[in-house]
């Protein structure tokens, strides 16, 4: 029998023992993910089906899925509400941030424009500034009475607007302000991404007569898009529990048109009466709607597939 046939490699397979030395290696990975991830999230699931909250604080006990039904049922807003507004929040954040980033990485990965480091360096600008810092300057930016935004449209004749004041504004208002916050971003990893597609490829799409966005969706779009696709369901997961922008400029308000799930769990949690077991039940519906959002669009986008 040959050394190298597949019963003889069979037979060496059956025959190896279980080595346990790798198993080390990832250990303290392990132990790191139990810690922050897994621990807290069994807690969040134990809260969320019991009466934890400031009434039973001392002697609150297991009431199975009450929370849950109460939620689907009889909570003012209704989680429907909340989480179209989620929704509204997530994808017009991700439908902006990621075009106007593949806009700009187009417009700076063409071939002979000047400049490049020092647009680039601009555009770290609004990334690299402290991010709670930046919400605070807009917050007064749009200032109904006060801000430069309102005064600046007034030299052309427009009216003032009330970006807060108003359910579509203060949603709108959320989605530009994440826009600024987050387009250096996108615009960097779609940089790279378009970098890494051949200059041969751009040259004979010129030749067989392809303009700059003919060569982008004949070219750069079959080749990046499970990249693309990685990137904006990342962006949409980052930006569907980005909790500090929506809390600093409008804490849900008018009203609670601009609650989204995880501030209105940040609501539950600390408001004057506060219910840690509510709470922790909005929690895991966030995340049970995330991972169903997640699967269906790997699914059909293979977005995985750009890591394994």
């Amino acid at each position: 029998m040959m050394l190298n046939s597949p019963a003889r490699i069979k037979e060496n397979v059956r025959s190896r023992k279980w080595d346990w030395h790798g198993y080390l290696f990832i250990l303290p990975v392990l132990a790191v993910l139990a810690f922050l991830d897994f621990y807290p999230l069994a807690f969040g699931i134990y809260y969320s089906l019991t009466d934890f909250s400031l009434a039973h604080i001392f002697n609150y006990k297991y009431i199975g899925a009450r929370n849950y039904l109460f939620i689907l049922n009889g909570n003012i807003p209704p989680l429907a509400v909340l989480v179209w507004q989620t929704f509204e929040w997530s994808l017009g954040s991700i439908i902006l941030m990621s075009s106007f980033g593949f806009l700009l990485a187009l417009l700076m990965n063409q071939p002979g424009l000047r400049g490049t480091r020092f647009y680039r360096t601009i555009y770290l600008f609004p990334w690299a500034y402290p991010a709670f810092i930046t919400v605070l300057i807009w917050k007064g930016l749009l200032d109904y009475n006060l801000g430069f935004i309102n005064k600046f449209l007034g030299i052309f004749g427009i009216a003032k607007i009330y970006w807060f004041g108003l359910p579509s504004t203060s949603m709108l208002s959320l989605i530009l302000v994440n826009l600024w916050l987050s387009f250096p971003y996108y615009t960097f990893v779609y940089t790279a991404s378009l970098q890494s597609v051949p200059r041969e490829l751009y040259d004979s799409a010129r030749m067989d007569g392809y303009g700059t966005f003919g060569s982008v969706r004949k070219v750069a779009l079959p080749l990046l898009k499970r990249q693309i696709a990685f990137v904006t369901i990342f962006g949409f997961i980052f930006t569907w529990n980005n909790f500090y922008v929506p809390f600093l400029l409008t804490n849900g308000s008018p009203g609670t048109s601009t609650f989204i799930l995880i501030t209105y769990t940040y609501y539950e949690a600390t408001n004057s009466l506060p219910n840690w077991a509510m709470a922790s039940a909005y929690a895991m519906i966030s995340v049970l709607i995330m991972l169903a959002v997640v699967a269906v669009v790997n699914r059909f986008t293979k977005m995985m597939s750009v890591i394994y």
